[in-house]
């Protein structure tokens, strides 16, 4: 079947099994081919713009650091969200993925001009690492809101988190360097990588000082230590949340350890907490959070708007590597907000756009295959409403009100990504889902079963029962988060391939999509 440019049917041939990039770019009509090639020459050019002007730099971080390569295929991974989209959802995606880029290219910049490993004689490079705190993933950064004049960086999220969303192969060699320095082969991928990139020395040595969590899972907490040997000669302030965070008796254990890691702060940097610029922080991430609801409350109606990994991955970065503190993605929230609105609009009066199938994502989705939900909405019709991803941390300070405020501060980092789900207890890994169903009118859940994860595969049984009993199709697509040769995407595929031919007995919307390969492709 050849590629028809105006039913958007033919997708599966743009791909190669040979090659890593597409055959060609996707027509879709003149307006949305143009509008799709002048955001990829916009990403490129902000790029050019904003590393441009540190060419030495960028050549020796490319030869230092092999995840920095990665990030040269930012525009083919934007490409594999916006395949086969048209008009309103294009610019959607678009401007979703825009800002997630656009706060990354920034801190890149940040990365290299700091880094030690690349300056290590540069005094204005010693001067920003002196100013500068390295945060692992899963750590309340927007604490930072308080320090304006502390800069601060994820390394985590930079290094591994997000090329290997960009990149499928990005950890695969770290996760190989560390199984061959002894960690077993079933620990999950995400931790086994992060300690792979510190066996082969490819974290940048941005900051003085360090925050690390005791992160969601043995393996993570495994992580933690094993990072805390890799930088010793830096100052590190381990966060412990509490597990069981619904009860309030925990709140205050985790308002005192949050207040150490404050003083750890002011004393490693001789500052004060401002509470005034905290302020200013948390009523930004008020407005982003409902922004986010907005969306949500959109996408529960007969007409959604902003869906699958565009509503999905902006919301992790936004919270997860930015905090909720960069005005551009705001600014991006805001004009998303008017566009879907407007679009929402439009297809309740003209009564189109309708979904074939509502579905939500459930449990840890897999790293390597993050338009997984475009695919199934292309090829099936299924369409992914919400994700987990963006279930975090989705309440809201008390600005003004210094006790509320830190207590709130502590309910943001217990209940962001996999914390206030897969490793969660069970009321919010179960029970939140069939709510969740409920809310968005949604009978099928893509349950991601990643292979490497002790805790959502305790539940397997009692997610099938109860399903079962509330009439809702659970589609299990097995992965193994960061590594796809333990499950390609071809398998994650057929898996769900296989449930909508033998038990909804459809037929796919696209029959290029079906089956088709894609092990080399970025």
């Amino acid at each position: 079947m050849a590629y028809n440019p105006k039913t958007g049917k033919g997708l599966g041939n743009f791909y190669d099994a040979n090659h890593r990039a597409f055959k060609s770019r996707e027509w879709k009509g003149l307006k949305d081919t143009m509008y799709d090639y002048a955001r990829w020459l916009k990403l490129y050019g902000f790029m050019a713009a904003k590393l441009g002007g540190h060419p030495i730099l960028m050549i020796k971080a490319l030869m230092r650091y092999r995840w920095m390569a990665s990030y040269l295929t930012a525009a083919n991974m934007v490409d594999r969200h916006t395949m086969g989209l048209r008009g309103k959802e294009l610019r959607y995606t678009h401007e979703q993925f825009f800002s997630l880029m656009h706060y990354s290219v920034i801190k890149i910049r940040d990365i290299i001009v700091r880094d030690e490993n690349l300056r290590p004689n540069s005094k204005k490079a010693a001067k920003l690492r002196a100013n500068t705190i390295m945060f692992d993933e899963m750590t309340p950064s927007i604490i930072m809101a308080g320090f304006p004049t502390v800069d601060w960086i994820d390394i985590a999220m930079f290094t591994i988190g997000e090329p290997g969303e960009v990149d499928q192969i990005a950890n695969m060699y770290y996760i190989d360097a560390v199984e061959h320095f002894g960690m077993a082969a079933d620990v999950c991928p995400l931790p086994a990588a992060e300690c792979g990139c510190a066996v082969v020395d490819d974290y940048p040595k941005v900051g003085c000082a360090y925050i690390t969590s005791s992160m969601p899972c043995d393996g993570s907490i495994g992580q933690t230590t094993f990072m805390a040997r890799y930088l010793k000669d830096i100052d590190i302030y381990q966060i412990t949340p509490p597990q069981r965070f619904n009860e309030p008796e925990v709140q205050e254990y985790a308002v005192k350890n949050l207040e150490k890691c404050i003083k750890f702060i002011e004393d490693k940097f001789n500052v004060k907490w401002d509470w005034d610029a905290f302020w200013e922080g948390a009523k930004m991430y008020n407005e982003t959070t409902q922004y986010m609801l907005n969306k949500w409350d959109v996408n529960c109606t007969p007409y959604p708007q902003v869906c699958g990994a565009a509503l999905a991955l902006q919301r992790e970065y936004e919270f997860q590597e930015v905090a909720c503190l960069d005005p551009y993605f705001l600014k991006t929230d805001k004009k998303v907000d008017k566009m879907m609105k407007k679009g929402y609009e439009q297809d309740k009066q003209n009564d189109e756009n309708k979904p074939k199938y509502r579905a939500i994502v459930w449990a840890c989705p897999a790293h390597y295959y993050t338009n997984f939900t475009y695919w199934s909405q292309h090829c099936w019709g299924v369409k992914c409403l919400v994700d987990m991803e963006c279930m975090l941390s989705y309440h809201f300070f008390h600005i003004g009100d210094k006790k509320q405020a830190m207590i709130d501060m502590a309910k943001s980092y217990e209940r962001m990504m996999m914390r206030s789900h897969t490793n969660g207890g069970y009321v919010n890994s179960l029970d939140e889902c069939w709510k969740m169903c409920e809310k968005f009118d949604a009978n099928i859940v893509v349950m991601y079963d990643h292979v490497s994860c002790k805790n959502v595969g305790g539940l397997h049984g009692l997610f099938e029962d109860q399903a079962r009993e509330r009439g809702i199709h659970l589609i299990w697509v097995p992965h193994d988060l960061m590594d796809p040769r333990t499950v390609s995407r071809k398998a994650m595929r057929d898996a769900f391939n296989k449930y909508m031919i033998n038990v909804f007995r459809e037929e796919p919307l696209d029959p290029t999509l079906v089956d088709y390969e894609d092990a080399l492709t970025w």
